[in-house]
């Protein structure tokens, strides 16, 4: 029979419905049930791709005897982190204080009356493994403390709830001279430092890194080679799928060979922005652009719903065949010797071993995850090789395929007729946040290659967004179907605005081309990013600390204490974003309030860019923006020239106005240079003032 989360639109509730769990979705009801009844919550976080939350589900969830005790002892409650973002962001602060580590599934026990959290973990074995105890074992002890040792649980409670109100309450300070060195070559070591664990994109951080090239600071690492091999790792690992594009989470070693199999939307688009910044500061390694062209790709073909935003996600699992019981991890995207054999000829599959780690004993459970060995343009017969392999992955050539459909659940997994294999299970929502990403990445990509057909794609998003995420004069953060769901929360809202800017941007780099005539014009995208802006300065600003919250003024009394996002993780912070933002707007609009507040967020997060650099580089590109910011008034097809160059701190204005014989005006704070009488002046003026902070 199934439970509550039957009727929940999320997949990741929709996966536990037919749990023996009795689970609630957040909710008052919920809440005022645990607090009726005096059960302490237990919390359960995770999302849809995440490998180890769908191993407990399968494993303890699926459990008789823990369901009957958790039923009777506990009120458990399913939440959707990508759905609340706020309610995982609070909880996960919590478990690392009492564990010094995170992870999903985030698991924790909360009283029932304030909802502060005493105990928590991440995966819980059914019985006593991998140095856990048994979740039955856990549950029972957690209700014994519960009942019994009621002074200790009242100090637990008071010390958290003491460290979680602390923690959104930091001190503001003045801005140091050498905060923004401090922070680049901070986070230059982090890029460059080697490990034995997994690796990620981090993308926040490669990006400040960048950003510190150019002022050719003493340094332990070469920035820009730090910086090269981050994209090559990206463009040539196993992260990248080069059969078919996209990159997949991170993988699992220090070599980027095999990778946790998810494709998140986020990554990808922080991904494809990263590399085409990478080619605009003259790094231009053919696979970077390679590895852009098969992700638009695969977003086109399998992410791209028909109303024009993009999917979430798709699952690092999916079934060997229609007779499978459970899924398996990468099998859609990994290959045995003996298919490479039967699909290849000869001399295609020797050349593929010339150029990609591909072996008979493999490299992945006996099969092969395709790592190129190096770089630069593959050969005829290479590409000819993986356009086979991609036909015995979808049952089409990538030239005949120009959509495949998702995917949208186990079901329909197993019970569609797929001409190739059987897909991962592709998360159908609508993420606000996560499109704004990937537009972003379209923007800057189709700016610097000249590709119009990436902002094209970059504008349908938009516009859905534009069109259906307002409901009642408010901005949700998700959609289901055509169904918007969940109040907007500060990073949709950044980088939402931050979208806009660089389609704002682009568009202006695009001129009259054939291509974008029927386009909207560039100040219809600027003239929205205010707007946003507005509803975000009312609902979200911190008139008291400086900075935005994470969550709406008028609904966030449900939650301990109400926070304002710094710290960068797989996707970059609100704040960060948002002074960014500012930034821009003050130049663009010639409001200096936007600079005013940038300034006084800045100072608001001063005292952990002093004491945590590593924790913030969005933070630090914020303030790199603030310290360097530039405005260049000039004519459309020099921004186009311009628009192609990496010049991270500037933003470009079309004069059609400027008297004969003038190249342009550069503009920085609240002065401008002398009229520049050629290009080479222009560009030399903005190379100046490029580093002047």
């Amino acid at each position: 029979m199934s439970n509550r989360l039957a009727q929940t639109q999320s997949l990741y509730l929709r996966k536990h419905a037919e749990n023996p769990i009795d689970w609630w979705p957040w909710s008052d009801e919920a809440l005022e049930t645990a607090r009726r009844d005096n059960k302490p919550v237990f919390l359960s976080i995770g999302y849809s791709s995440c490998h180890w939350c769908t191993v407990m589900e399968g494993e303890a969830f699926s459990d008789n005897a823990i369901a009957q005790y958790m039923n009777a002892n506990f009120l458990p409650i399913k939440v959707d982190r990508e759905e609340r973002p706020d309610i995982d962001s609070l909880y996960m602060q919590a478990l690392q204080m009492m564990s010094g580590q995170g992870g999903w599934p985030l698991n924790v026990f909360l009283t029932p009356d304030e909802l502060v959290p005493f105990y928590g973990g991440t995966y819980f074995p059914v019985e006593p493994r991998y140095g856990r105890p048994g979740f039955l074992q856990v549950l029972q002890a957690i209700r014994r403390f519960y009942d019994v040792d009621k002074a200790k649980l009242r100090s637990v409670k008071e010390e958290m709830l003491e460290n979680l109100q602390q923690s959104a309450v930091l001190p503001a300070s003045q801005l140091s001279e050498d905060l923004l060195h401090k922070g680049l070559e901070t986070n230059t070591a982090v890029i460059a430092s080697k490990h034995p664990g997994p690796s990620f994109p981090m993308i926040p951080y490669a990006e400040l890194v960048l950003r510190g090239v150019r002022f050719n600071f003493d340094s332990k690492s070469d920035a820009k080679q730090v910086c090269t091999q981050r994209g090559l790792d990206l463009a040539l690992g196993g992260i990248y799928d080069h059969v078919a594009g996209g990159f997949h989470r991170y993988t699992v070693d220090p070599t980027w060979t095999v990778p946790h199999f998810e494709k998140m939307l986020y990554d990808n688009g922080q991904i494809v922005e990263y590399l085409a910044n990478l080619w605009s500061a003259g790094i231009q390694e053919p696979a970077f652009e390679r590895a852009i062209a098969g992700t638009v790709q695969w977003l086109k073909r399998e992410m791209t719903a028909p109303a024009g935003y993009f999917y979430a996600a798709q699952d690092a699992d999916s079934f060997a065949d229609q007779n499978a019981v459970e899924p398996e991890e990468g099998d859609f995207y990994v290959w045995s010797f003996n298919e490479l054999e039967q699909l290849l000829t000869r001399e295609e599959l020797a050349e593929l071993q010339q150029h990609f780690t591909v072996t008979a004993g493999g490299n992945f459970e006996g099969r092969n995850v395709l790592q190129r060995r190096d770089a630069g343009k593959l050969s005829h017969t290479v590409e000819t090789a993986l356009a086979k392999l991609f036909a015995g992955r979808y049952g089409g050539s990538p030239a005949s395929l120009e959509t495949f459909p998702p995917a949208r659940n186990n079901l329909e997994a197993k019970t569609l007729n797929w001409p190739g294999r059987i897909p991962a299970v592709t998360d159908t929502k609508m993420i606000v946040a996560w499109n704004s990403l990937m537009i972003s990445g379209l923007a800057r990509a189709g700016a610097i290659l000249q590709q119009p057909e990436y902002l094209q794609l970059a504008i349908k998003a938009t516009q859905f967004i534009l069109d259906h995420q307002w409901v009642e004069g408010r901005f949700y953060r998700l959609n289901y179907d055509g169904q918007s769901a969940v109040m907007a929360q500060s990073e949709d809202y950044a980088l939402f605005i931050k979208a806009l800017l660089d389609l704002h941007q682009a568009a202006l780099g695009m001129g009259n081309r054939e291509e974008v005539a029927q386009l909207p014009i560039a100040k219809f995208w600027l003239e929205n990013a205010l707007k946003v802006q507005e509803e975000f300065d009312e609902f979200f600003w911190s008139i008291e600390l400086g900075g935005y919250y994470n969550t709406p003024n008028d609904s966030s009394q449900e939650l301990l204490v109400r926070e304002r996002s710094y710290a960068d993780n797989a996707t970059p912070a609100a704040n960060g974003i948002a002074i960014a933002n500012l930034v821009r707007l003050s130049l663009l609009s010639e409001n200096l309030e936007y600079l005013d507040k940038a300034e006084q967020t800045l100072q608001a997060f001063s005292s952990i860019m002093n004491r945590s650099p590593q924790a913030c580089p969005s933070l630090f590109t914020a303030l790199d923006w603030y310290q360097n910011h530039t405005l260049i008034r000039t004519a459309g097809d020099s921004i186009a020239s311009l628009n192609a160059q990496y010049l991270p701190c500037a933003v470009y204005h079309q004069q059609t106005d400027l008297p004969a014989g003038i190249a342009g005006l550069v503009c920085q704070g609240l002065t401008c240079k002398e009229p520049a009488r050629s290009q080479d002046q222009l560009w030399e003026q903005l190379q100046q003032s490029q580093i002047r902070g």
